[in-house]
């Protein structure tokens, strides 16, 4: 619900309180690169403490924005390279606040305000959309798995509305068959309080990260299902079959939870 907040006895309109949570956000992006800074995350961004850096301040940040996690399963210990469904920019906080993680991301990215270099700082690696990347891209992917760093990927390529899975591209698991490291499927789904998928909160096509952050900043409460599902690995070094049985673990976790689509 959207409406007025009460508190100490005083009636808070939605507007007021969506700027001032707004300047939290800009104060804790703030914080995050100085903590950056303090660390050198942006000359050696793949060390352990950026990454346990990083886990803390995506957690603060779903605090501030009134993200509530439900979590099935869980995160694999040792290095795994961990593959997700993708709905929204949101999508890293959430999994960021989990596990300390690298994410591979689209190149647009790096050029947000702020964000762009908050991401350089936690070491996320990018690849640009439709440009022949993926092989020389799945194998720097292999070569952090070989170094120990457990990587992110959204094998979609784009983002989707939540209620269903796209076909999964094969070229970047080449890299966990290159590494010998596993694969965990992770499964994504955005709720609304009648538990049904809430599409609205979707980050898709031409949107932009502004206007759909100044959205997220009205509602009191964001709903989030994340199921971290079971390893997999590589059948005589077929990634194409990898990917395949990946796509399928993460569509199985949306359909059982009884979950109806709005």
């Amino acid at each position: 619900m959207n409406g007025l907040v009460i508190r100490d006895g005083a009636r808070i309109p939605p507007g007021l309180r969506r700027i001032g949570r707004l300047v939290r956000v800009v104060a804790h992006i703030g914080r995050g690169l100085w903590l950056a800074l303090r660390v050198d995350a942006f000359r050696q961004p793949h060390r352990a403490l950026v990454r346990e850096q990083a886990l803390r301040w995506q957690q603060d940040l779903l605090e501030i924005l009134g993200v509530r996690l439900s979590v099935s399963g869980k995160p694999a210990a040792g290095t795994v390279l961990h593959v997700s469904n993708h709905v929204s920019w949101l999508d890293i906080p959430v999994i960021g606040s989990l596990v300390p993680v690298h994410f591979l991301s689209k190149a647009e990215v790096r050029q947000w305000p702020l964000v762009g270099w908050l991401a350089l700082a936690a070491g996320t690696l990018f690849i640009r959309r439709g440009s022949g990347e993926s092989g020389s891209k799945a194998q720097e992917i292999a070569t952090h798995l070989q170094q120990r760093r457990t990587i992110l990927v959204f094998p979609e390529g784009t983002t989707t509305d939540g209620a269903g899975v796209r076909r999964f591209f094969p070229a970047l698991f080449r890299a966990a068959v290159a590494a010998g490291t596993p694969v965990q499927p992770l499964t994504l789904q955005y709720l609304d309080h009648r538990g049904h998928v809430d599409r609205s909160l979707a980050f898709v096509g031409d949107d932009r990260f502004h206007s759909h952050l100044w959205q997220l900043l009205l509602r009191d409460e964001i709903r989030v299902n994340i199921h971290f599902g079971a390893l997999l690995m590589a059948d005589d070094g077929d990634h194409r079959a990898l990917a395949l049985r990946a796509q399928r673990e993460v569509a199985a976790a949306m359909a059982p939870a009884g979950i109806p689509h709005a």
